[in-house]
């Protein structure tokens, strides 16, 4: 038996509750809570691994620039939203990244 997301328990209590949750990470809505509005963890892993490389060829920490990312995402779980009876506007659903039905 698999274990549940971390941020399982939390979406799914917010559901429970009838409850509309804004994150900041996909991972959430993936889980069922409503939206998220953030970086993209999996990008920032991916950059990271580019530093880890680096470090391990021999680059020194402190002379790698420093990079924060620069492109946010808009997850909206469509899905929950019905459940919770919330009718989001067509705007808002146009300017998602990802819509998850």
């Amino acid at each position: 038996m698999g274990q549940s997301p971390p941020c399982q328990p939390l979406a799914g209590a917010a559901a429970t509750a009838h409850l509309p949750t804004i994150f900041a990470f996909r991972e959430h809505v993936e889980s069922g809570g409503l939206l998220s509005y953030g970086i993209d963890l999996r990008a920032s892993y991916k950059r990271a691994a580019y530093y880890v490389d680096k470090i391990l060829k021999g680059k020194k920490p402190a002379d790698l620039p420093i990079e924060f990312p620069t492109q946010l995402e808009l997850v909206i779980n469509l899905t929950t939203a019905k459940a919770l009876g919330i009718a989001l506007p067509p705007s808002l659903l146009a300017r998602a990244d990802e819509v998850i039905e």
